[in-house]
């Protein structure tokens, strides 16, 4: 069971780093600014349970965005977790749809915060916007299953 939870958290960090690798391609090659919803839904989420990040100004602004981007860190990871226990318990199909629906998972996780706390409402966002969301999480997905699958094939 810990072997297997090890590789879903190695697989998921794998992931999470093959979709931040494609979000930050994506801004360099369109321009586009960072995002600021992970540090706005930490912010509303901390002060909804009474335990708001602590500072002002730019000292509070650098924890949120740290605090922002642990948690997409903390998602990636349980979400491979996850996903290495389904596959453990027998759950096991080939990689072109155990990617894209490692990848859902993990894009469900990350933007049903968003729309619970009210930070965004994914039913208003532009093609472009789920382009922007569908495209990393895919490649987390194909990844993020891709190392927990490769288990299954070691000598």
């Amino acid at each position: 069971m810990f072997q297997t939870l090890a590789r879903g958290c190695a697989a998921g960090a794998a992931g999470t780093t093959a979709l931040n690798a494609v979000t930050y391609a994506d801004m360099a090659l369109r321009g586009r600014p960072t995002s600021s919803v992970p540090e706005d839904v930490v912010d509303r989420i901390t002060a909804d349970t009474g335990h708001p990040v602590p500072g002002t100004g730019d000292l509070r602004e650098n924890r949120l965005t740290g605090l922002g981007a642990l948690s997409g860190i903390a998602v990636g990871v349980a979400a491979g977790a996850t996903v290495a226990l389904v596959h453990r318990a027998g759950v096991r199909v080939p990689l072109w749809l155990g990617g894209p629906v490692t990848g859902a998972l993990a894009m469900a996780a990350s933007d049903l915060p968003i729309a619970r706390t009210g930070v965004s409402d994914p039913r208003t966002w532009s093609a472009k916007d789920w382009l922007s969301d569908i495209v990393p999480h895919v490649v987390y997905g194909l990844v993020t299953y891709g190392v927990v699958a490769a288990a299954d094939h070691r000598d």
